[in-house]
């Protein structure tokens, strides 16, 4: 795990997440048209001290279930939970080593950190696109993932009050779920929350967020169209991560 890192309070107030019943009721609106049941693995700690963010994602995560329809017994979204303390085999064999982490679709959509703030668009609105199956990119772009020469690994570097961050995200998302269904899996897509991953933030030198990462190179900071980020893909999937 990455060395213990006491945030300002005024940064982690931006993970607090407090919802009201309206804001539940929308939620309830927007993922009423699910059509497939979403599960997401959920991997967390009850040390606070060695995670400051992971109840409040959990807080998350809950009242997306909640909010979620039903879909035969269960509900649309349904959380694996594993906790660092007691579930350590799980960690290794995902590989994770930060906490929170989630992933979607067995980790072709993997964040490192919670989904706060803006963040929280992007990240039920991947959930609702895995569900319908309706991933909005063009067909152009489909049949270049579909046939992508080697491996991209995107990493989407973002902070809760960020503004354009959740378009970035979901595009990012978008390109993994349909190298997923397309592909066969070439293109994963990795969500980092700077705050509380500054070691990863500092490697790639960001300053301004978005920050967008293909195969360990900066390749864009703010958001891209579709076609820049599908060139990008390309040019570097070819080469060593």
């Amino acid at each position: 795990m990455p060395s213990e890192y006491v945030l300002p309070p005024y940064i982690e107030e931006m993970f607090k997440f407090d919802v009201t019943d309206s804001d539940v009721e929308v939620l309830k609106e927007t993922l009423k048209d699910m059509r497939a049941q979403v599960r997401v693995k959920f991997f967390t700690s009850g040390n606070k001290r060695e995670c400051f963010s992971c109840s409040e994602t959990e807080k998350l995560l809950n009242v997306l279930v909640e909010a979620s329809p039903p879909m035969g017994s269960e509900k649309a979204i349904v959380i694996e939970k594993y906790d660092l303390e007691t579930n350590g085999d799980m960690f290794k064999r995902h590989n994770i080593d930060r906490i929170p982490s989630i992933m979607l679709l067995d980790g072709a959509i993997t964040y490192l950190g919670m989904p706060a703030g803006e963040e929280v668009k992007a990240f039920v609105e991947t959930i609702i696109r895995i569900s319908t199956g309706d991933h909005g990119l063009s067909e152009s772009t489909i049949k270049e993932l579909s046939n992508l020469e080697g491996r991209a690994v995107i990493e989407t570097i973002v902070t809760p009050p960020c503004p354009y961050c959740p378009y970035a995200v979901l595009l990012s998302n978008m390109f993994a779920y349909a190298s997923k269904i397309y592909g066969g899996g070439k293109v994963r897509s990795i969500v980092v929350e700077a705050y509380e991953n500054p070691d990863l933030a500092d490697k790639y030198a960001v300053t301004t967020v978005p920050t967008i990462v293909v195969n360990g190179r900066v390749v864009f900071v703010g958001l891209p169209y579709e076609t820049q980020l599908l060139k990008a893909v390309k040019r570097l999937a070819q080469l060593e991560f």
